[in-house]
């Protein structure tokens, strides 16, 4: 669907009008951004807002490769990174529709390795102490992050060290260093102890590749196979996988980190496209990290989020999961900061609780946020990011392809100036 919109796509003040925003205020967003590839922040700048199921506004700028001046195009392809995780909650949302799992099942029944995991108790990682959690982690708690578990990138635990020791950071094994495949990978993980009891706070983990393993258990397909036959086949996400073929290594996107000195900013190109990690396949199919994308393929499942489940004739997923999907799933509605100690998330925290996938806005006030109660988004580790506003039937994608995604707010920035650029509520919600 939208491979040929955004293709054929034509800046038409008519269109924007018709579809509720005012034409010169959308005109600014490009000029805004430009600022940051002026001053070597960003290598480029891309962003898509729908409404009502038709663009309103789509802007790109900068380059795919500020080295080989190789110009971005309509089909570039990205590494999207944690954008994965929604995907992967999905397939488990769609194997949780046809009976073959339950939300709050242990995830002992699917992994029998996780039957005695222990919980971090004290020490340091050449001797430590472990306990009994006090409840054993459910399929809910990884979908929502309250498992217990945690990232090697991250920073305050002990138990991180032993995230990077085991092998599990890198998912590599540490004695071949081999790339782990998702077997591999959930022993290692469940040899490890918990941060905390399961249920009991918020913290950005591995949980969703954990959760791909249970998809492959359940399903008896690879990762990668289950995801291509139920979400993008259906949603023609034709450039969507766990690595980039040789034949589509010419629109692949560099990725890029920032040099900061007293000469200046500059880019420093961490991966290129057509020679890392993802221009290959890998035994690691990361469900919380490991897909490349484009523009048109993740607007594609963007819609069918916001068109609760239907898409182009097709229904991938019942309404009424759609919509408990994107409801707080966090204990006593509860946001993100007051479950979690602010060590890391791909959104803010304030006013924002997690849903079955993505973050979920439960106070605007408090995120200091214009987006609508019930909101919902996620983002990248290459500053990717998306957000779907069913009040205002929209959603938006802004692709780039710097890391950290933390390094400059044009995310909340671009929310400010898409919601100022809207003149009409949307006509089922109008006042």
């Amino acid at each position: 669907m939208y491979q040929e919109k955004i293709k054929n796509y034509k800046q038409s003040n008519k269109n924007e009008f018709d579809l509720g925003f005012n034409s010169e205020r959308l005109a600014y967003i490009p000029g805004y951004f430009s600022s940051y590839l002026d001053k070597s922040k960003l290598p480029n700048f891309t962003l898509l807002v729908s409404r009502d199921n038709q663009i309103a506004h789509l802007s790109s700028q900068g380059l795919a490769s500020v080295e080989d001046k190789t110009e971005l195009s309509h089909d570039s392809i990205y590494r999207i990174f944690s954008m994965t995780k929604p995907i992967t909650s999905t397939a488990i949302m769609m194997l949780y529709e046809r009976g073959l799992l339950r939300l709050e099942h242990e995830i002992s029944r699917y992994l029998p390795e996780f039957k005695n995991i222990k919980v971090w108790d004290g020490g340091d990682v050449e001797n430590y102490s472990v306990r009994d959690p006090s409840q054993p982690i459910l399929i809910r708690d990884l979908l929502t992050h309250t498992s217990g578990m945690t990232y090697g990138f991250m920073l305050g635990h002990p138990v991180i060290k032993l995230y990077n020791t085991s092998g599990l950071a890198s998912a590599k094994n540490p004695k071949t260093k081999e790339e782990m495949g998702l077997d591999e990978f959930s022993n290692t993980a469940s040899s490890l102890p918990l941060t905390f009891d399961p249920g009991s706070k918020w913290n950005y983990s591995i949980s969703i590749d954990i959760l791909g393993r249970i998809i492959e258990v359940v399903s008896g397909l690879r990762l990668d196979d289950f995801l291509h036959d139920n979400i993008f086949k259906p949603l023609n996400m034709i450039d969507t996988d766990f690595y980039v073929p040789e034949d589509k290594h010419d629109r692949f996107v560099d990725c890029y980190q920032e040099l900061v000195s007293k000469n200046g900013n500059k880019l420093k190109r961490c991966y290129k496209g057509g020679e890392d990690i993802f221009s290959k396949k890998r035994n690691f199919l990361s469900g919380g990290g490991g897909l490349c994308s484009t523009l048109a393929d993740y607007a594609n499942f963007c819609q069918m989020i916001l068109n609760e489940g239907y898409f182009d004739g097709k229904q991938l997923l019942s309404p009424i999961t759609v919509r408990f999907m994107r409801e707080n799933h966090l204990p006593n509605n509860q946001t993100m900061s007051e479950m979690g100690d602010d060590n890391f998330s791909e959104v803010r925290y304030d006013g924002a609780g997690f849903g079955l996938g993505f973050s979920s806005l439960i106070d605007p006030v408090k995120s200091m946020s214009p987006l609508s109660l019930g909101s919902i988004s996620w983002g990248g580790m290459a500053s990717t990011f998306f957000w779907i506003d069913p009040q205002e039937n929209l959603f938006a994608i802004l692709l780039t392809q710097l890391i950290p995604s933390g390094r400059y707010p044009i995310r909340p920035q671009a929310q400010t100036l898409v919601y100022s650029a809207l003149s009409e509520l949307n006509k089922n919600t109008r006042l």
